[in-house]
Parts: structure tokens; sequence; C-alpha cells
């Protein structure tokens, strides 16, 4: 068993941890009603959620539900304002622990990685490795087993009154009897990130794939035969059912490198890096909004200037240059 964190509940309630947590979880939100209340009894309200801390008791509110289509759609679950910072006193304890715990190649909610280095590591690999295997998993978050979970932070944290916590924030949300993490959660990130641990260990340490990239459930994998990547997949499928309960979609990909790899919104070649088609269909969603708001009188040029710059970087680290200036050559905002 790896060595324990010996982080406490007096850490996660201290004065300084939760007055950080509330700006974090206040960043971009400060016009809302539940934030602003905070803010202005904020000895008051630090104090309360420092009581409730010590207590092993959450704050009180309802989660907000509503669905997005990004592009399929999904049911976010946002805590309330209280809960959220609690969330963020509570990771910036736990998380760099968690962070450790991890391999190097598994790019999600991790400071220093993300999204643009998990496709430059893809394409690292794929300019050196002839096949990959593709996978991601069905209805991962609300898949989630709880004690399976809880077990996997009782081997990284010792401390009861902790561990308790998580446990009553885990089981707050069930999208099935023990299963289930709310989408829209910071505390669901990093604990679904955990989760797959036992993943990345298996195909590095047992498989010994020629490379892997996980960025949350998707993942990827090389090998220099088809064949044994195939054989792989199987092996990923049965290690995911038995030991944390989850199914590995049917739409599973095995191809060649050099006929590029779809991942995190790109599509990844050897030597370039192109968007994929719901990138391409955000740019052009977000191009014409601006567009038709200055049309309609509605904002400045500097304003319009500044939208574009901020549509621009959703095409930002792909080759797109000659793509954009097609897009850009039409009549209006609607082309």
């Amino acid at each position: 068993m790896p060595r324990r964190n010996p982080v406490t509940l007096e850490d996660v309630a201290a004065w300084d941890n939760l007055s950080a947590a509330f700006w974090r979880a206040a960043r971009g939100k400060r016009h809302r009603p539940e934030v602003g209340r905070f803010a202005a009894n904020f000895d008051a309200e630090i104090a309360q959620l420092r009581r409730q801390i010590l207590a092993g008791e959450l704050p009180e509110g309802a989660m907000a539900s509503f669905e997005i289509r990004d592009p399929k759609p999904r049911i976010i679950h946002a805590p309330g304002f209280r809960q959220r910072v609690l969330h963020h006193a509570l990771m910036h304890q736990m998380a760099p622990t968690i962070e450790r715990s991890l391999v190097l190649d598994t790019y999600a909610c991790i400071p220093g990685r993300g999204t643009h280095a998990a496709v430059h590591r893809v394409q690292h690999h794929a300019r050196r490795h002839r096949w990959y295997a593709k996978i991601d998993v069905q209805s991962y978050f609300a898949s989630i087993v709880h004690e399976r979970l809880l077990e996997d932070l009782a081997r990284r944290f010792k401390d009861r009154g902790l561990l308790a916590l998580c446990r009553r924030i885990v089981e707050q949300h069930r999208s099935s009897p023990g299963r289930g993490l709310p989408i829209g959660a910071l505390t669901s990130q990093h604990f679904a990130n955990l989760y797959l641990g036992p993943l990345d260990r298996h195909l590095l340490e047992q498989a010994r794939v020629a490379g892997m990239v996980r960025y949350m459930d998707d993942t990827l994998w090389w090998g220099a035969e088809r064949v044994e990547v195939r054989r792989q997949v199987d092996e990923v499928a049965a290690l995911l059912a038995e030991q944390r309960g989850l199914t590995v979609k049917a739409n599973w990909q095995i191809n060649r490198s050099e006929r590029g790899i779809p991942f995190c919104g790109f599509r990844v070649f050897p030597a370039t890096l192109r968007l994929s088609p719901r990138r391409k269909r955000r740019y052009r969603d977000a191009r014409r909004a601006w567009e038709r708001a200055y049309l309609n009188g509605t904002i400045m040029p500097g304003e319009l200037q500044r939208g574009y710059a901020s549509t621009l970087a959703i095409t930002a680290h792909a080759d797109a240059d000659g793509w954009r200036r097609r897009e850009l050559e039409r009549a209006g905002p609607d082309a």
C-alpha cells in the first residue's frame, strides 16, 4: 500500500484554506447573487463553513441540474456556491496527492498538462508507433462504483474525518444504487480521474504498451502490430468490468497512426493537427454569434475584435490557417 497522506479535516477547514477556496470558487461568478451574499458576510460564512467541515457536515443547498449538448446531451449537476467553496478547499489539500498517484501520461485535471499537452503527446506517439487502439467508457461518471472509489481514497489518505466527509460528498449523488458522480462538481473531476489509475498501470506495467495517453476516460495506446493492440482491447475491457465495474463502449477503434487519430477535438496526424468537425462547428457558431451582435448594433467594433480573438482560440494549435481563410470568404455571418 502506498504511504498515506496525513491531511486532516482541520487542514481543510483552516481559515486561510477556506478564504483562498472562496476566491477560486468565485472566479468568473462574482455577479451571481449567492456569491455576493457570501462575500457580504464573508467572516460569518467562513466561520460557519469551518464549523460544518469540522463536524463532518455538508453545507445546505440543492444541486442545480441542467442539460447541455457537447455534442451529445449531458446532464450537469452543479453544486451550490457554499458547496463549491468546500470542494475547492478539499481539493486544494487532496489534489496534489491524487495527482502524484497518477502516471505522467494522464492529462485531465492536472496543472501543466490539459487538452493541448495531451494532443501533442498523442502526436509524439503517432510519429513513432504504427498501430493504435482508442476506447472510452460507457456513461463513465454515472457508472463509477462508490465503494471502490472510496477504497481508492482510503489507500491514499488516512484521516477518518476526511474520509467520512468524502463519503458524504460521494454518496450525495446517485445515478443508480451505489454508483455515479455528478458531472459539474470539482471533486467529481479529480475522483473520476483517480478511478482509472489501475487502467494506466495495467497498460504500462502489465501490457507494456509502446505508449499511452489518457484524458479522463478517453484512452489511447500504441503497439507495433494490429493483432497486439486488438488483444489488448479485450484485456482492458475485461479488467475494467471486473475491477472497476465499467463497460467499454462498443465503438472502440483500431487503426494506423498515419490515418489520423480523433482525440480531444482534433484529428492528430504524425505531421499535422487538424480540427475535428465538432471543433469546426464551434468556431463557426461562435464567429457568427459575434458578427450578428455587431450587425444588430449590440456591440462595438472593439468588442467584435475581442470576440474574434476569443473565437480564434478554438482553432489554436491546429494547422487551420487555410481552412479559416476559406471560412471567411463569404458575404455575411450566415455563410
